[in-house]
């Protein structure tokens, strides 16, 4: 009987003939990491809400909260592999989980937003070492010819999330505190935790690189610096503020000290090579700017829904829902239009659809039909499937079969970190534009609570609450605010997706009979 793969040793017959329940709790493990971050996109509001709801988090105390699970995963997910591949990857994949599962019980019971950003780090740490360590297990468990069905279903856990974690947010707000939203993370992991000791075989590379701690220190600090400066830009409406300035320069210094250092290392976290091939480049572009897309627009839809329309968590997780199910449905076909049409079409395709859904954002108002956003969920869900998987097969064939590895982290990297700096640029363009719009409407508060209210929409409609009547004006003022930040956001988030249609229409590959 031949082997899943030449270098890794035959795994004994009993293990192959439980290869399926092996994924299932492979899935279950990468479904908790998914879902923790699309059911807090339901949570921002009722955590911004003041205490005892909520913590009373500021806007860019919200985007930390998001972006420091997801910095935290994303710098580190090669270390983590590399230390997988050294120690064994099912000890690396427990320990991931035991980690992730204490961050999530601290965040629970969270008493500050400060506290909350911390454990969410936490969290990221402990993802960082259970997503590479699941594909890798996986690739030791099945043989080569049904290693691309079993990643398919390994993917579609990623829809999966998507699609139920929004409404198990949405019902866990309806009847519990919002630190039930991570608490729920606890008997999950407790499950893959037992699930995982009886099941999963271990395995580990003969030959494993070493550990790269320079690369991944500039890498994590130059992200956080980055970031950080384009949240402050957003809190300071200001991003010619020496602070923000500051912050987005070093951040980018450091970045660039990152590239240099990994092209000199003999044994990088990153082979910044691979990004002279012009296809394998563009193919990342595209998946970072999907998700800068999704990310995004799922960060500001969430109060248009709950604080401008009034829907519940749940109501909220419900209406997201077109958008998963179109990824559903989609993405396991998008290789029947990259066989006839190519991938180049039908990339530079869903590129310009994401684009028109984001523009359609600016068309939005507080009477418009319900069932228009439906409409532009689902388009965009349909989008993104048609880019996801094209430019997937295109990053896997772009490099020599020996470097798969590689570029499966380098799209799980890039796809991290489009999400990370959606929700910072584009959470940073709302919080500017909002803050612009709202501050002539608040003349006439007491200088101590001007700055308050000005924060976000959340926090002008607390303000107005606690003024009783006389707060009723700033209502409508708020919703309105809140609209044109919005269409402002949503057009500049058009525009970087027509940047990626560009990009992949010039240097993804054609048709398979296609020369160029």
């Amino acid at each position: 009987m031949t082997t899943s793969a030449p270098a890794v040793p035959r795994i004994p017959e009993a293990v192959h003939r439980r290869r399926w329940a092996i994924l299932g709790v492979l899935m279950l493990s990468l479904l908790i990491i998914v879902l923790d971050n699309s059911i807090l996109n339901v949570a921002v509001k009722t955590i911004s809400t003041p205490a005892p709801t909520g913590l009373g988090a500021t806007q860019s105390e919200l985007e930390w909260a998001i972006n420091a699970y997801t910095l935290v995963f994303a710098g580190l997910l090669f270390s983590a592999g590399l230390l997988g591949d050294r120690l064994g990857r099912k000890r690396v994949l427990l320990g991931g989980l035991v980690v992730f599962g204490i961050g999530s019980a601290l965040a629970a019971f969270a008493g500050s937003p400060g506290e909350l950003i911390g454990f969410r780090a936490v969290m990221g740490l402990g993802a960082a070492f259970v997503m590479p360590a699941t594909l890798a297990v996986l690739m030791n468990v099945f043989e080569r010819d049904e290693q691309p069905k079993a990643i398919g279903i390994w993917a579609g856990g990623v829809g999966l999330a998507i699609a139920i974690g929004p409404i198990t947010g949405g019902v866990l707000l309806d009847h519990f505190w919002w630190g039930s939203v991570f608490l729920i993370n606890v008997p999950i992991v407790l499950l893959a935790l037992a699930l995982m000791i009886w099941l999963v075989p271990d395995s580990r590379d003969p030959n494993p690189g070493r550990i790269d701690p320079i690369g991944v220190t500039l890498s994590v600090v130059g992200l956080v610096l980055l970031v950080y400066g384009i949240i402050r830009g957003g809190e300071l409406a200001d991003f010619t503020d020496v602070t923000v300035l500051s912050a987005i320069g070093a951040g980018l210094a450091v970045l660039i000290a990152f590239v240099v250092f990994e092209k000199r290392s003999d044994h990088p976290s990153i082979d910044v090579t691979y990004f002279r091939d012009k296809v394998f480049s563009s193919a990342i572009a595209a998946i970072a700017l999907v998700f800068f897309a999704l990310m995004g627009v799922t960060f500001f839809s969430v109060f248009y829904t709950q604080s401008v329309r009034g829907y519940s968590p749940l109501e909220t997780g419900l209406l997201l829902l077109p958008l998963a199910v179109a990824q559903l449905v989609f993405a396991p076909r998008a290789r029947l239009l990259v066989d006839r049409f190519g991938n180049r079409a039908t990339t530079t395709a869903g590129m310009a659809l994401i684009a028109a859904t984001l523009a359609a954002f600016a068309t939005l108002d507080a009477d418009t039909p319900i069932w228009i956003l439906e409409v532009i969920f689902f388009l965009m869900g349909t989008g993104m499937a048609h880019i996801m998987t094209p430019v997937s097969v295109v990053i896997m064939q772009a490099l020599p079969r020996e470097k798969a590895g590689s570029a499966s982290a380098l799209s799980n990297t890039f796809r991290q970190v489009g999400g990370a700096l959606g929700i910072a640029v584009l959470g940073s363009v709302l919080s500017t534009s909002y803050r612009s719009a709202i501050e002539g409407d608040l003349t006439a508060l007491p200088p101590e609570l001007r700055h308050t209210a000005g924060e976000s929409i959340e926090s002008t409609l607390a303000v107005a609450a606690r003024l009783g009547p006389e707060g009723k004006p700033l209502i409508a003022q708020a919703n309105d605010s809140f609209l044109h930040a919005m269409h402002v956001t949503a057009l500049g988030g058009a525009a970087v997706a027509l940047i990626g249609a560009v990009v992949v229409a010039l240097f993804l590959p054609g048709r398979a009979e296609d020369p160029s």
